[in-house]
């Protein structure tokens, strides 16, 4: 029997081929939700009134002006809602609220004939409120101990006694930036009820049975009375994996309450404003080394900007803390989280949902404190490698493949020529006193599955028709990552098709119920998974029948390249279409459905101990930057890559989520510069930078001016579908080594040994007040400080949460 990491003869699972949705995408012929609008009779517009305070209560909501603007059909309201007033499965997301949580809060939403008939209805509703304080940002939300959810700790060995060890001891308080996830779509629904009162949601989300849900429960309704499709989206990145439920329920209720189809669009200054973002982290740490650089013992309180509910921060701060060792085995650790509530939107996912921001804080130390133990970055990380299978992380799990990351290692610095190039970069350093090159490797340890075990699940329904053509349906949703490429692939080999033969629906809850949402990078695992199963079980059936023709017993019958053959047969293969015919008229059952569970998982989210990760994603990248002295412009002269996808489904969609992963990542690091505002006037709290034309997003001039991108190769991940790995995600934290290049110049305008502090984003500005620091060889009082001994180390850090 095969295992789910076999591949067949002449498998269509790693041929290169092109996105399968990629010509339409560039003519304009694919279709996303709001593409529907024309194609819909009678359709209204919903337009939100929201309140421009970050904390208030509602005192007086009078909605009958905007009845006498022309073309207003509806107002929703509260009153409106004949199930749970909540958009959210946490049950604190109220979807018409009486407290503004956050500036430019919607309070409720007008239906119009026209958009701008309800743009004007919205302007005409009276709101009166009561303005409350208001917490903005993690520092006051610490001071006021504005705390939500559970604060749980990853600890291992004896944190105390290792810091007494160590021979230095460095602390520090460091912030890492949100980020926004500007998708070029943005939210958006359109629900109708048809003759049955069955209520057909259109939404761009990530997760189509939560919003099938969330639906439901605002209609009072049972999840079999909504289907929701998604057809495609034009970006998601974790933004669309929770926050378009309340969109979806708005445009459900209105369709419910008025007879008629209902569309909500956000426009860009509104999906901004509305919508949470990566949540910002604040960390506070201390670690002690070896004089051989050694990373005895880590401290860590981590705190995440919530924003004004929970949503996915609490998974979110779990992935954090589940990935702050990165690819180091750190023997005393302890780490605390916590979740600050704020007045801000709230915060969602990301995409690495919390691994970069728990990743980023050991990286931040090992560049930070790597000069003043006169090491260099890679000599520092390097010997902190995990080195056997046999060390786990900090909440247990074996670190399988180390091996991998040790030999991506070697072969990344080998092929980049890091050593020449960085005696170049000296010899160049040593002429130019205003301009400053540096070069730097960072390693990636990603693990793949969600935390929450019970997720770890998938569907899929494959239909093959009476003349041979195959029709697949599986729970995951298409946001451009290329999955339903690759599940068209997967369906391919495994029924010994050319591609050509199959053909995929659209994800619709009626088709493919209960599934999890396509995130955490699970999607081409879970779905392709639930495909190949559905397929073996077709196959299985049709090998019976071709092995009558053959004269071979069904193990003996091998499926490729649209026929049917027998091992050792002297007959003529069978194509497929003649043995689809004959199964049909024999009876055989031709669809089946495909279901898939993660194996091995085990976790305990009261102890944050055991093994949630099916496997690790591994690898690295080389950045060579050179920096403005006068201004803390940069350039990314090269960047080379090394990254782990196993045995790759489809070449040409990996190299193009790696590329895609890093320029994001990059953007999150050095450019996406997040502004609230935090002052005493009236637009207090209000999201600074919600416009293109403020919040800097890469280009094509940020983007390396030379890219080389290469899959690690034999490297087949047993017990995964046809030996692949998740890819969408882990390439995000490969340009931590484009920031600790950044670092590396901007210590190269100080004396040798000068560590500056970093800010993130490493904006120009803040290079320029790095090189500023290094040039003038003063002391930063937010890098890593030495500081004598443990027992001072600790009156620096907060003892727990």
């Amino acid at each position: 029997m095969s295992t789910l990491s076999d591949r067949p003869a002449n498998p269509v699972v790693g041929e290169a081929v092109p996105h399968g949705d990629a010509v339409d995408h560039v003519t304009g012929a694919a279709l996303y939700t709001d593409d529907l609008v024309g194609r819909t009779k009678d359709l209204l517009h919903a337009y939100p009134v929201s309140v421009p305070h970050a904390h208030a209560l509602v005192t007086r909501l009078d909605t009958a002006p905007a009845y006498d603007v022309p073309g207003v059909v509806r107002v929703l309201t509260v009153d409106d809602v004949p199930g749970v007033n909540d958009s959210n499965i946490n049950h604190d997301e109220p979807l018409f609220p009486t407290e503004i949580m956050f500036y430019g809060h919607p309070v409720c939403w007008v239906l119009g004939e026209t958009l701008e008939a309800a743009r004007l209805g919205a302007a005409a509703v009276e709101v009166d409120c009561e303005e409350l304080p208001s917490i903005v940002t993690i520092p006051e939300a610490i001071a006021a101990e504005s705390f939500q959810g559970r604060a749980p700790t990853v600890s291992r060995g004896d944190v105390d006694a290792g810091m007494a060890a160590a021979t230095h001891v460095f602390s520090g308080t460091w912030e890492a930036s949100g980020q926004e996830q500007f998708y070029l779509e943005t939210q958006a629904s359109i629900a109708y009820v048809d003759e049955s009162g069955q209520v057909f949601i259109h939404s761009s989300t990530q997760n189509p049975s939560e919003t099938q849900e969330i639906a439901a429960h605002v209609l009072d309704l049972s999840s079999s009375e909504v289907t929701v499709q998604c057809l495609r989206m034009g970006g998601g990145f974790g933004g669309k994996e929770t926050q378009a439920n309340g969109y979806a329920a708005i445009a459900a209720l209105g369709a419910k309450l008025t007879g008629r189809p209902v569309r909500v669009r956000l426009n860009r200054n509104q999906d901004i404003q509305f919508t949470g973002k990566r949540p910002d982290f604040l960390s506070t740490w201390q670690a002690g080394f070896d004089d051989d650089g050694h990373l005895l013992a880590l401290k860590v309180v981590l705190t995440a900007d919530g924003g004004w509910s929970l949503d996915l921060c609490q998974p979110v701060l779990s992935r954090a803390l589940c990935h702050i060792d990165n690819a180091y085995w750190i023997p005393n650790i302890q780490a605390h989280g916590r979740i600050a509530k704020t007045n801000r939107t709230s915060h969602t996912a990301f995409r690495g949902f919390g691994g970069p921001q728990g990743m980023l804080v050991t990286e931040n130390i090992l560049g930070t404190v790597a000069p003043q133990l006169g090491l260099t970055g890679e000599e520092i990380r390097q010997r902190n490698f995990y080195r056997s299978a046999d060390q786990t992380t900090p909440y247990g799990q074996r670190v399988r493949q180390i091996e991998r990351l040790h030999q991506i290692w070697d072969e990344l610095l080998t092929g980049s020529d890091f050593a020449q190039r960085q005696q170049e970069i000296e010899r160049f350093n040593a002429t130019h006193d205003d301009t400053k090159r540096a070069i730097a490797a960072t390693p990636v340890k990603f693990g793949i599955s969600f935390n929450k075990s019970s997720m770890n699940q998938g569907g899929a329904l494959v239909l093959v028709y009476k003349d041979g053509s195959v029709l697949v349906n599986h729970g995951g949703t298409e946001m451009g990552q290329g999955l339903h490429t690759k599940m068209l692939q997967v369906a391919a080999t495994a029924l010994g098709l050319p591609l050509s033969k199959v053909r995929l629906a659209p994800t619709r809850t009626d088709k493919v119920p209960n599934t999890s949402a396509t995130s955490a990078s699970t999607g081409a695992d879970l779905n392709g998974g639930a495909v190949k199963h559905a397929c073996d079980q077709i196959r299985d059936r049709l090998a019976v029948v071709a092995g009558g023709f053959l004269g071979v017993p069904p193990a003996d019958v091998r499926f490729a390249d649209g026929t049917a053959y027998g091992l050792n047969s002297e007959r003529e293969p069978i194509p497929w279409e003649e043995l689809v015919r004959t199964a049909y008229l024999q009876r055989i059952q031709l669809h089946a459905a495909g279901y898939y569970r993660t194996e091995g998982l085990e976790w305990n989210e009261e102890t944050y101990q055991g093994s949630p990760f099916k496997y690790f994603s591994y690898g690295a990248a080389v950045a060579e930057v050179e920096v403005d002295g006068f201004t803390g412009a940069y350039r990314n002269r090269r960047v080379d890559i090394v990254h782990d996808v196993g045995d790759s489904l489809s070449p040409l969609i990996d190299i193009g989520q790696i590329e895609g992963a890093f320029v994001q990542g990059a953007g999150w690091l050095t450019l996406e510069d997040q502004r609230w505002d935090a002052g005493d006037g009236p637009t207090r709290g209000r999201f600074s930078t919600q416009a293109a034309s403020t919040y800097k997003l890469p280009s094509f001039s940020e983007m390396p001016e030379v890219f080389n991108v290469t899959m690690f190769k034999n490297a087949t991940e047993e017990g995964a579908i046809y030996g692949s790995k998740a890819v969408g995600e882990p390439p995000l934290m490969l340009p931590f080594s484009v920031r600790e290049a950044l670092r590396k110049a901007a210590n190269a305008f100080g004396p040798a040994g000068t560590s500056v502090h970093l800010a993130s984003p490493a904006t120009p500005e803040a290079v320029f007040w790095a090189i500023e620091a290094a040039r003038a060889e003063l002391p930063n009082d937010v890098a890593a400080q030495q500081i004598p001994n443990a027992a001072d180390a600790e009156q620096r850090v907060p003892s727990g949460v």
